[in-house]
């Protein structure tokens, strides 16, 4: 969930650290820091807040130096402040630190009777001053490590300054990710690559429990016997403009206007002769074949996997059912060899989800992951991989990450139900031409009305608490859109499939209460609308989000209307998450929020 950079070369080791620290910070930003190899020793500089509070600082006392690590914080141990903040260490060894080490008060006892001292609340101080305990033993710094991870319970990747071994870099890793980077100037060490894409495409994954050092931009790998080894750089398919806001005012905006375009990258590949084609990538029959598709994922990759769920029973009529990843494991799943899992991850580094990855693969389930990063653990250790070309997602709420994990689960349920016989041939086409062409455009069409959503978002910016209804298809969509609204705008916002208002949720209704009807499926219109007047009748406000033509069927209620292109009822809730992305967006932006950094939250979660 932090985000953590090394840097090592020729260059301003302290402004590239920066830069690296603003591009990761969407992984956490309750505090920033920087420790750099001098000839004075290693400086340390860390401030509670954003990078720009730990760049004054810097401003105000000028470091020099080829070597340095930072970090950006999104708080598990120790409330934000300056103490808490990363670095942490001894004047002989300091670390940056992303992950949870679970058994620090155990480690810490022990440290404390060696004589360690200890300044913050964090875990990681103590997994810093237990690999200086080990360095100060071996004098090695990659036997330290490797002592320090055998003795290290939980996750985490370490970036590592020793005062004395100048201009280099150590790291490590178990379960949370990092990355080399090689550039002409030097190497980096990241927790994601949109931390070095601006300075180079050429990356090096570390794999769990590798170490490795860079000095002098030689890059040697470590295995946990000692032996050393140099690895292949791979070159990134993502480029700097991906990572950058390219004239938008934000992540977020930007990246819900590529969803046209990521849609089609996503899904043309996966197209042959106007049917769907996923032979080169995975084993249909397996999925063919399953008693149940479990779909698992977190937040909104979870309620991608509902979407999966209602399009693979529907579709294909195979038996599936979504799971959010965080309980999976808890609720001791009746999972077997005979069942497939499908992990959905955007960073495809999710700990929970990677948790009930191995889970599935421990009881013999066929595992296929729905990743946007394709040399993710996630995807490594699946049998298969989806890989939703979506490039870089910044902004910490997800939108063409959730749209393109709906738009390629559609597909597959085309290609699983005209490969068991629900599906025939010619209709198969239909549908497929339908995600191909139609669905961009549809997004085209909803993108070129965002002003007039804007104005929707203007009646609502004031409410403390809100309420999304639907039914079906349109409940999952609610799901999504509420969770969208609350993550960015802190509005109190809930979903409620319609149906269930009068079992008790209506009586949250007040005078002025909005309510934000979903209404895409035309057998279930007359249904909705009824339980749309159950809430007027309250005194709500109801803002209905529907296609065009079936506007009039609303015209007497008052209430306010977000017209989506007149679609087919296939893609049409795909369509609907972009219009309540955007009505999330809006509200956001005219209550004053950040909408890239919303509170409290961060983009990858990577502890459990």
């Amino acid at each position: 969930m932090c985000g953590i950079i090394g840097y090592t070369g020729t260059g301003n080791a302290v402004s590239e650290v920066i830069a690296g620290l603003r591009l990761l910070e969407y992984r956490g930003y309750d505090s920033a820091g920087m420790a750099a190899l001098t000839e004075k020793g290693i400086a340390v500089v860390k401030k509670k807040g954003r990078v720009d509070a730990l760049e004054n600082a810097l401003k105000a006392s000028p470091v020099l130096s080829h070597t340095a690590i930072g970090h950006t914080r999104w708080a598990t141990h120790g409330e934000p402040s300056d103490r808490n903040s990363h670095p942490h260490g001894t004047e002989r060894v300091m670390l940056v630190h992303n992950g949870i080490i679970e058994n620090d008060i155990e480690l810490k006892e022990g440290l404390l009777l060696k004589g360690y001292t200890f300044e913050s609340d964090t875990d990681t101080e103590v997994a810093a001053k237990l690999i200086d305990s080990l360095y100060a033993e071996t004098g090695d710094p990659v036997k330290a490590l490797r002592e320090a991870c055998l003795r290290l319970r939980g996750s985490y990747a370490f970036a590592v300054l020793f005062s004395d071994k100048p201009d280099t870099l150590y790291a490590t890793r178990c379960e949370s990710p990092l990355l080399v980077g090689v550039a002409k100037t030097g190497a980096y060490l990241a927790s994601d690559m949109a931390a070095f894409l601006p300075k180079t495409r050429s990356y090096i994954p570390v794999e769990n429990r590798e170490m490795l050092s860079i000095c002098q931009s030689k890059i040697t790998f470590y295995a946990e016997n000692g032996s050393a080894y140099e690895k292949e750089q791979l070159l990134a398919e993502w480029d700097v403009e991906a990572a950058e806001r390219g004239g938008f005012g934000s992540f977020m905006e930007k990246e819900m206007h590529e969803e046209p375009e990521v849609v089609e990258r996503t899904l043309s590949p996966r197209i042959l002769s106007g049917l769907p084609d996923f032979s080169r990538e995975i084993a249909e029959e397996r999925l063919l074949s399953a008693k149940k598709i479990w779909l698992i994922g977190c937040g909104t990759a979870y309620h991608a996997g509902l979407f999966g769920k209602y399009a693979f029973e529907k579709y294909a009529r195979i038996p599936a059912d979504a799971v959010i990843a965080s309980e999976f494991r808890y609720i001791d799943p009746l999972l077997t060899g005979d069942d497939a899992v499908v992990v959905i991850s955007q960073s495809g580094e999710t700990a929970d989800t990677l948790a009930a990855l191995r889970l599935a693969k421990e009881r013999g389930a066929y595992t296929v992951s729905v990743v946007n990063v394709g040399f993710s653990t996630i995807a490594r250790e699946s049998d298969a991989t989806l890989q939703t070309l979506a490039g870089p997602e910044i902004a910490v709420a997800s939108t063409k990450a959730y749209t393109v994990q709906t738009a390629l689960l559609l597909l597959l349920s085309v290609s699983l139900g005209m490969k068991n016989g629900r599906i025939g041939i010619a209709d198969a086409k239909e549908m497929t031409a339908l995600l191909a062409k139609g669905l961009p455009s549809a997004i085209e069409e909803t993108l070129a009305i965002s002003d007039s959503i804007r104005e929707t978002a203007r009646n609502i910016s004031a409410a403390e608490h809100l309420f999304f209804i639907g039914r079906n298809q349109d409940y999952i969509s609610s799901l999504e859109g509420s969770l969208k609204l609350k993550e960015i705008s802190y509005i109190h916002s809930e979903a409620y499939a319609a149906g269930e208002l009068k079992h008790g949720t209506i009586s949250l209704i007040e005078k002025g209460t909005p309510v934000v009807a979903v209404s895409t499926v035309p057998a279930l219109r007359e249904k909705l609308l009824s339980n749309l007047k159950e809430t007027l009748a309250r005194g709500a406000r109801a803002v209905v989000v529907c296609e065009r033509s079936a506007a009039p069927q609303f015209s007497d209620l008052s209430a306010e209307i977000i017209l989506l292109p007149d679609t087919d009822p296939f893609i049409l809730p795909v369509v609907t998450a972009t219009a309540l992305q955007l009505l999330a967006f809006h509200t956001a932006s005219l209550r004053g929020c950040d909408v890239d950094k919303p509170r409290n939250l961060a983009k990858s979660v990577t502890v459990e």
